[in-house]
């Protein structure tokens, strides 16, 4: 006869009662109570830390090409009361860098541009001891020295600045932080550049290009280049932020979140998970033979590689991971990606500043052996602040 836990508790019949043990109990216990696993404690995280009534979070895991775990909670629009799914689309921020990188191979693997082609090519009214040290190279491995574009804002500047303002306030700058290539500094400035650099190369507005070249190829119908007014993001994520009382507050948009080449995709978890099985079977092009060209060694502190949009590293069995976040006004993202194993892990969150719950889940999916080991890129996240 089955003994559940409650008849062990409840039982009145004193002489049955009496005589359960400690290890009766714990036997009880131990063998009634549903067993735990990943999708229900990472349910019960997320729910918990992301209540129906504010943003959230969209987050999925694919380990040995089979989805274990998609799902989004919380709000997209506070104001709509739309509820986040796999289908929302959240502002990339800088993870939209490795599309504006992949703009840059496509026109190299068209031959209108080199990887050495210096900025003088494209700019010709820029200053020239700055222009002609600085290859599109250094700008695609964050190692130009050039100025960040947020230092040189006026103080009267009201509106949004665009890629095309950046360039404004670069062109005439004499100095830049340390010699083009001799070490990285993470550059918002540089991924700018390459956005006006994809435009004159390939003679087209930068979000039609990408919209030709690589949405629609690969069938991403959801993903857009945020241009205002933006209606035509399907599914939006609003930003939001929390205030100093600890409320939350709109922070959807800044001075500087419309630049495109730095930050300015949006996307979902459906159509990137179509971009990572892009990458991993070279669909648009090779992304690790591309990266052996153009990559430089990031501080001891932080070990891998930078190039082409990715944190990057191998492991002991020589294969490639990938690793980005991305962090704006109302938005932070997270994306890691070890196509040998194919494994992605996503997270998606219109919460600025909300990049603490990476490792809470990263701790539950190794719990579950459902997070590879080998690779550690959490370090690399202080180098793009």
């Amino acid at each position: 006869m089955e003994t559940s836990f409650f008849s062990c508790i409840f039982d009145k019949k004193p002489d049955r009662y009496a005589s359960l043990s400690v290890w009766s109990l714990l036997y009880c216990t131990l063998f009634t109570l549903p067993p735990m696993s990943l999708e229900k404690e990472l349910t019960a995280l997320l729910s918990t830390r992301y209540p129906a009534q504010r943003s959230g979070i969209a987050v999925l895991v694919i380990k040995e090409g089979k989805t274990i775990y998609q799902q989004g909670f919380g709000l997209a629009n506070v104001a709509t009361k739309e509820g986040i799914t796999p289908q929302t689309t959240f502002r990339m921020a800088s993870v939209s860098k490795q599309f504006t990188a992949m703009g840059i191979m496509l026109l190299v693997k068209q031959g209108k541009l080199s990887y050495d082609d210096n900025l003088l090519k494209f700019f010709p009214e820029f200053n020239v001891a700055v222009g002609s040290k600085i290859k599109v190279r250094h700008l695609l491995t964050h190692s130009s020295g050039i100025w960040d574009y947020e230092e040189l804002i006026p103080e009267t500047q009201k509106t949004q600045l665009l890629d095309e303002d950046v360039l404004g306030l670069l062109r005439t700058q004499s100095k830049t932080y340390f010699e083009p290539g001799s070490q990285f500094q993470y550059s918002n400035s540089g991924f700018c550049l390459l956005e006006q650099i994809i435009e004159k190369a390939s003679g087209q507005r930068f979000a039609d290009f990408m919209e030709r070249a690589i949405f629609k190829p690969l069938g991403m119908t959801s993903t857009r280049i945020y241009e205002a007014p933006a209606g035509n993001i399907p599914h939006r994520a609003m930003g939001y932020a929390r205030t100093e009382q600890g409320g939350w507050k709109d922070s959807d948009q800044s001075i500087t979140s419309a630049t495109k080449g730095d930050g300015c995709v949006y996307t979902s978890l459906v159509d990137y998970t179509k971009w990572y099985k892009a990458l991993r079977t070279n669909r648009l092009i090779d992304p690790e033979a591309e990266l052996k060209k153009v990559t430089i060694a990031l501080p001891k502190n932080a070990p891998g590689k930078y190039g082409l949009g990715w944190f990057h590293a191998y492991n002991t069995k020589g294969q490639l991971g990938l690793y980005h976040t991305g962090s704006t006004c109302g938005f932070s993202n997270g994306v890691l990606l070890i196509p040998a194993q194919d494994y992605l892990f996503v997270y998606f969150s219109n919460s600025a500043d909300n990049h603490e719950i990476e490792k809470d889940i990263i701790s539950l999916l190794k719990k579950y052996n459902a997070y590879p080991d080998e690779f550690d890129f959490l370090k690399m996240l202080e180098l793009t602040r």
